[in-house]
């Protein structure tokens, strides 16, 4: 069993910064691939970015490539993402998920567990 929090959302500017942050509980963190998603009202989840259970070179989505960046920091046992030049297209419920496998990483269906989500409003 896998308990995820995530944390950092809020309502920021067109431009600016957020950092979410994701805290893992009840298993091994660096044996868990790790991933966010994020999901707006009316559409599906949308894949963001992820690391595999090994980590290395994390893969990103091509809508957010260059402006976001996810790190794990093992010790803590927590996962971020740190989101610059929003747009206002980036507004969604973000969530923190993990998965057992490597496979499909980008696919939310391959995750085993989800956190709450955490709310990031991107105003023009």
């Amino acid at each position: 069993q896998v308990q995820l929090v995530e944390s950092g959302g809020g309502l920021v500017q067109a431009g600016g910064s957020l950092r979410l942050s994701c805290v893992a509980s009840g298993r091994t963190f660096s044996s868990l691939g790790m991933g966010w998603f994020r999901q707006a009202p009316g559409k599906e989840r949308e894949f963001v970015a992820a690391f595999g259970r090994s980590g290395g070179s994390p893969y990103y989505a091509d809508s957010v490539k260059g402006r976001f960046t996810i790190f794990r920091d093992n010790a803590k046992s927590t996962l971020y993402l740190q989101m610059n030049s929003l747009k206002p297209e980036d507004t969604a419920v973000y969530s923190c998920a993990a998965r057992l496998t490597d496979s499909g990483l980008a696919t939310s269906l391959k995750y085993n567990y989800w956190g709450q989500g955490t709310q990031v409003t991107v105003s023009s």
